[in-house]
């Protein structure tokens, strides 16, 4: 069997997606008779439409119907590879995507030491949790914490042995002193990472230091950013995340009292899409992202630890 004429799938897959001869012609910068013309052909080379026409309408017909998927699946895979090669050849351009709260708290002020070692790369980054597809969304690499096992991914290990514990004001700690006053305090709670199960909660929390069931009330949370700037100004107390609190931490902002620490198999994850993490612009990126890890202080010393359960 001849191979099918490439120029004419194209402006059928076009017009298919659009229904409309002419906005097909516009995306391909064709006329519309030229466009009618590339499926005409098309069409004689089958022996049968893939178009009905009608009034003002333009649906597909049974075999446009069985054509329209392979032809789609295979112009997609064209432009991806074509946004591809291009990304390669653009290797002063990175875009990374990580979560509101790491970027606020982490990664955002520590940018400078990576825009002065690596001036030639054009850093861009998108604070966001949305699921993406890098190949789609043009991401070179996803900052995520979660839990391994992300698909057609590869996966860089950011941040292992990260731990929850109970973190406040200087001022708030004066007031609790012990574990046991925590049932009496302005509790902050935080949901963004309820989609682990176990949740290292205030549940889990009072579970473990066996204080019983967590007091009721409080201010809820759907950003670990936000819950720390509460927690800051003496609001309450939050189970903080020492991955995202580091800093506080450090600066004495923020305390963390008690000794009892809450750990998951959860960690933050550097994604990106197979082969790419060779490309010279991306892995400088990520010897800089663990030389900053190097540098954290664990503050495990002391700290008694319980998984989450």
């Amino acid at each position: 069997m001849d191979q099918p004429p490439l120029t004419a799938l194209r402006a059928f897959e076009a017009a298919a997606r659009h229904l409309s001869f002419s906005r097909a012609a516009e995306e391909l910068h064709v006329t519309p008779a030229a466009l009618s013309f590339q499926i005409k052909q098309l069409e004689d080379q089958l022996g049968q439409p893939v178009f009905q026409r009608q009034h003002r309408k333009l649906s597909l017909t049974p075999l446009g119907q069985a054509l329209l998927p392979g032809a789609r699946a295979g112009f997609e895979q064209i432009r991806a590879a074509w946004r591809e090669a291009q990304r390669s050849l653009s290797a002063t351009s990175l875009t990374v995507t990580a979560g509101p709260a790491f970027t606020a708290k982490w990664l955002a002020p520590r940018l400078f030491g990576f825009a002065r070692a690596h001036p030639q790369i054009e850093l861009r980054l998108v604070a966001s949790l949305r699921l993406m597809d890098l190949q789609r969304d043009g991401i070179d690499l996803a900052i995520r914490y979660g839990l391994p096992g992300a698909a057609n991914l590869t996966s860089h290990d950011l941040m292992l042995g990260d731990w929850y514990a109970p973190m406040m004001s200087p001022e708030l700690s004066l007031r609790f002193p012990a574990p046991e006053a925590l049932r009496d305090a302005p509790l902050l709670h935080l949901h963004d990472v309820d989609f682990l199960q176990p949740t290292p909660d205030w549940a889990g929390w009072f579970r473990a230091a066996e204080l019983g069931s967590a007091p009721p009330g409080g201010a809820h949370f759907s950003h670990h950013d936000h819950a720390l700037d509460a927690a800051i100004g003496g609001a309450g107390v939050i189970m903080g995340r020492w991955s995202i609190a580091h800093d506080l931490l450090t600066s004495g902002r923020l305390i963390a009292p008690y000794p009892l620490s809450l750990v998951t198999k959860a960690a933050f994850r550097v994604l990106s899409r197979p082969g790419t993490a060779t490309q010279p612009h991306i892995r400088a990126f990520l010897d800089w992202l663990d030389g900053e890890v190097a540098q954290m202080d664990p503050m495990t010393e002391g700290r008694i630890f319980r998984t989450a359960w």
